[in-house]
């Protein structure tokens, strides 16, 4: 992630997403700046001591869980896990007291779910005493690796359910590999590691791309794969499926 001085919140003044993870989240703390530049930058709002859920809302999770959340899990609730526009759109954060354990390998604290139940996101019981531990996700193949560590996946979340937000300013389409040259050209990579998507493996592995108030992501590498845009704007949006002129379905 770009840095200055031991910080990146000197540099976080433009809303291009590539420039502002460039190098990558390598620390929670790396994290949580992004999520309040985006806030601010992209979401208009920034982030207020509301936005995060109360001390004994965690702690009442806590004793009914029978264990303390890891910090990686906790420090994001406490930051902004009532903030519904970064975090419930599309595939919901679940707030504090619907945390549960699945069964499955040996027990997933499950935070986050499909729209429609049909996977969801947790972190495995066996790696629940780090302090930043992996996530995975419920797959039709069952549950595979998803980030090697929640601060990735908190990122990926405030991304995704932007990105999906109930508003004008998104659009998608089957991008043709013609096009893809110009992605490439036009967007820079998001410097966050490839990961599943939970539907298919031919929708994997999601990447994500952003130009000044553009934002992208490609599910999957095939032709015809998917391609879902955000705009910071009306404007910035259609100058996405003017540059990428694909069958856009909105």
């Amino acid at each position: 992630m770009v840095e200055g001085s031991g910080s990146v919140l000197g540099v976080l003044d433009g809303p291009d997403v590539s420039v502002v993870l460039r190098g990558g989240v390598h620390t929670r703390s790396q994290a949580w700046d992004f999520v309040r530049w985006f806030a601010d930058a992209w979401m208009g709002r920034r982030l207020r001591v509301e936005d995060g859920c109360a001390e004994d809302e965690l702690a009442a999770a806590e004793v009914d869980l029978g264990f303390e959340l890891p910090a990686a899990l906790r420090e994001g609730f406490e930051l902004f896990g009532r903030r519904d526009d970064l975090t419930r759109q599309q595939d919901p954060l679940v707030r504090p007291t619907g945390l549960y354990v699945d069964d499955a390998l040996n027990g997933v604290l499950v935070f986050r779910r499909e729209n429609q139940d049909c996977a969801y996101w947790g972190i495995p019981l066996d790696e629940i005493e780090q302090e930043d531990p992996p996530v995975v996700v419920e797959s039709r193949e069952g549950w595979i690796p998803f980030f090697d560590r929640m601060s990735l996946a908190w990122v990926e979340l405030v991304l995704s359910e932007s990105l999906f937000g109930a508003d004008s300013l998104y659009d998608a389409c089957e991008l043709p590999d013609a096009l893809v040259p110009s992605l490439h050209a036009r967007y820079g990579r998001v410097d966050l590691p490839d990961h599943p998507m939970w539907a298919s493996a031919d929708d994997s592995p999601l990447r994500w791309y952003a130009a000044p108030g553009r934002l992208v992501r490609r599910d999957g590498i095939e032709d015809q794969s998917w391609i879902h845009a955000r705009g910071r704007t009306p404007a910035a949006l259609e100058t996405i499926r003017a540059e990428l002129p694909g069958p856009w379905v909105c």
